[in-house]
């Protein structure tokens, strides 16, 4: 996953990727909540007491798009994998393919199945925009779902484990953001990523001067 970090990373800019990518993630700076295309985001309902607070947004990283694409992009292609599989066994009893051919087909749509479950628990998990509210009590986590659209998971800062108390370190490619409470794990990197507001950020997640 690593690898394909930096591959996306170092593939064309965001001029070459906007026109396919506009659709799928926030592209405006001057007003990162708004939406291109038709479809809405998938979103959680703001916790009681936010609903008239604004969020800065204290983190961004561009490529969470990207990954967005491919997410879809890797639904479309095993879903063709497994509607091509029923045909393959008519064919099969008709005599019209081997079963050598069979085999092969089914190896296919079972290794796509496999590839999707695994990109798509990372692709879930990848931070692309942290907010956190006026009174520094609430974070948003805008995150991808298994379908590559964009979705804001809410969490109480005072719930949030600090990353100097974890072993991660900020160097990493990633680095993990849990809960004290949940199971729940994010993936946020450092390295390539963007702080836009260091003070909230670190009333969050702690000093990281201090991992250095």
């Amino acid at each position: 996953m690593a690898a394909l970090l930096r591959a996306v990373l170092w593939s064309p800019g965001p001029a070459a990727w906007g026109r396919p990518l506009h659709r799928l993630w926030c592209c405006s700076g001057q007003d990162p909540r708004r939406w291109v295309g038709s479809r809405p985001p998938p979103s959680k309902k703001k916790p009681p007491g936010t609903e008239t607070e604004k969020f800065q947004m204290v983190y961004r990283f561009d490529a969470i798009r990207v990954f967005g694409y491919l997410s879809q992009l890797k639904v479309a292609q095993t879903a063709l994998t497994v509607v091509a599989l029923p045909p393959g066994l008519y064919w099969y009893s008709q005599g019209l393919m081997t079963f050598h051919s069979l085999c092969l087909a089914g190896g296919v749509t079972g290794f796509a199945m496999t590839m999707l479950c695994w990109m798509s628990h990372f692709f879930r998990r990848l931070v692309g925009i942290l907010y956190v509210n006026e009174s520094a009590t609430m974070l948003r986590v805008a995150h991808l779902t298994f379908w590559g659209w964009r979705q804001d998971t809410y969490c109480p800062v005072a719930n949030m484990m600090p990353v100097t108390e974890s072993q991660d370190r900020p160097q990493e490619l990633f680095v993990r953001i849990k809960r004290y409470s949940g199971k729940q794990t994010f993936y946020l990197t450092l390295c390539y990523g963007r702080i836009l507001d260091r003070e909230r950020f670190m009333q969050v997640f702690g000093m990281l001067d201090k991992l250095k």
